[in-house]
């Protein structure tokens, strides 16, 4: 039997009665939630240490698209492995936060698991590289939707006050899953094939879809959907889709290309950074100009504290992307560790990360605000960021230890919180407003960062790796300019309690 909880507020002055899920209802919402965000954050990096055998695989087989890879992007194929998942994910990331506006948002999320899903199936079944990465942008395409759904349904499920706990979850599975990928990935493709890295999506991804369906019963939506379908696509406007994605994947081919497969100044990174740009430069015209209609109506960032918990999440998450990244690098090439034993080196950043977003998410439910907890962690994630600068190559264990740890404070403290702060400022346009600070395109492409050892000898060696080590460390000043413009917008952020602030009406039956 269901239960529910129901809050009588008592701060409207037209008092409301909500009713939301509880008990062993709720905890099965919560579940499948958290295995779909699992499933995205598992699928994000589980390939890292697949890719050799995935393209062995691939070349000893006709390959369809050979041809077109040897003419155009023979260089970037195996980069599109990762960057056509991020590519459909950061692309429409907006367009699902106006779907789930206007459609039912248990059936928008469903649609969303169901495409990850095909998306699983195509690269566990492909047969060519082509397939694989047809495979990957479906899975990013319904992982955005997954994503932009979780906040959106843990709204529908729980009062503002209690959901900051819930929202760190967020955070917590994606360090979860930071974590266990690179293993899991290593061992499905030693032990069994690394076409598993897919395949155990379909059942997990399954079980979360049951979930879903048979316990979460939002009621509001017959009342604030009900559009004609005139009125709905009218205010879609495939103009904006038009244009948005072919701006962001224009901007993300030439970051992917530009200093790595060809120079800055190639027309090949020009024209797709100059078209990209103006594309998006032609959505935000375009919002101006639909303004309430938009997909982001201006009058969002008319609201001080969504304008700054967007550019705080943005400079936050990407300064923690730089670290997430770049650190198991940095502990295969420069310290020569294996595989696993860089996994084990980066857990003091993923389950910091994972523990003091659960302790800021009790910090916010405590207190009722979330605006310290931003600028402290900006704080922390800054100090780590600048003392990371100062690794050599032989830094003691004591030494990245603790830097990880100072950055996984500041991370696991901040990052979240402006998904709270959306929620808090914002009442009917939540969908809208909590996947504008989830939109990330700060994803790099896997390299052969870790062959240097083997390729030189050893009276280079060491001035080879002291270079190597500067490089690093020279690209973790990106995390610590990215870290300093958190912690200026984090100041100008509203003090507001979510104890205060009254949630949208809601209605679980």
């Amino acid at each position: 039997m269901q239960t529910t909880e129901v809050i009588n507020p008592t701060e409207d002055p037209t008092p409301t009665t909500l009713s939301y899920p509880s008990g062993l209802n709720l905890f099965l919402i919560i579940s499948s939630l958290s295995l779909s965000v699992f499933l995205c954050a598992l699928d994000e990096t589980i390939i890292s240490n697949a890719i050799p055998q995935i393209t062995n695989d691939f070349n000893s087989i006709t390959d369809i698209v050979a041809p077109i890879a040897t003419y155009c992007c023979k260089p970037l194929h195996i980069g599109w492995y990762g960057s056509a998942y991020f590519t459909t994910f950061a692309a429409f990331q907006l367009i699902y936060g106006k779907l789930f506006c206007f459609f039912f948002i248990k059936l928008v999320f469903l649609i969303s698991v169901l495409i990850f899903e095909i998306g699983s199936l195509l690269c566990g079944t492909a047969v060519n590289s082509g397939m694989f990465i047809a495979g990957r942008a479906v899975a990013g395409l319904g992982s955005a939707g997954i994503n932009a759904g979780f906040i959106i349904i843990l709204a529908a499920s729980l009062p503002l006050e209690r959901r900051p706990i819930f929202v760190s979850s967020y955070s917590g599975v994606y360090g979860l899953a930071a974590v266990v990928a690179p293993l899991l990935g290593g061992l499905f493709t030693d032990k069994a094939t690394w076409r598993w890295c897919f395949w155990v999506n379909l059942p997990v991804g399954g079980v979360a879809v049951l979930l879903m369906v048979f316990f979460f019963h939002p009621v509001e939506e017959e009342k604030e959907k009900d559009r004609t379908w005139k009125e709905i696509t009218g205010e879609m406007d495939l103009l904006e889709t038009l244009v948005f994605v072919p701006g962001v994947v224009g901007l993300l081919l030439a970051l992917q290309w530009g200093g790595t497969v060809y120079r800055w100044v190639d027309f090949r990174v020009l024209v797709p950074l100059v078209l990209g740009s103006v594309a998006l430069l032609g959505f935000v015209g375009i919002q101006g100009w639909k303004q309430d209609k938009g997909t982001v109506p201006p009058r969002i960032f008319k609201q001080r504290s969504v304008a700054c918990s967007s550019v705080y999440v943005f400079c936050a998450a990407g300064g923690l992307n730089v670290f997430q990244y770049y650190l198991p690098l940095w502990f295969q090439a420069i310290q020569g560790r294996n595989i696993l034993q860089s996994g084990f080196c980066i857990l003091p950043t993923t389950l910091g990360t994972v523990l003091l977003s659960l302790v800021a998410g009790v910090g916010v439910a405590k207190t009722g605000y979330y605006t310290p907890f931003m600028i402290v962690g900006a704080a922390f994630l800054l100090t780590g960021a600048a003392l990371s600068t100062q690794w050599k190559v032989d830094s003691p264990v004591v030494q990245w230890i603790g830097v990880q740890i100072v950055i996984s404070i500041g991370a696991g403290l901040g990052v979240q919180q402006a998904h709270t702060a959306a929620q808090t400022v914002l009442k009917t346009d939540v969908p809208t407003g909590t996947v504008i600070p989830g939109l990330d395109v700060n994803k790099i492409l896997d390299g052969g960062a870790t062959s240097l050892r083997s390729l030189l000898s050893e009276d280079l060696l060491p001035m080879a790796m002291e270079a190597y080590n500067t490089a690093f460390t020279r690209g973790f000043l990106v995390a610590v300019s990215l870290a300093g413009r958190a912690l200026l917008v984090s100041l100008g952020m509203e003090w507001r309690s979510v104890k205060k602030s009254q949630s949208e009406s809601i209605s679980v039956d």
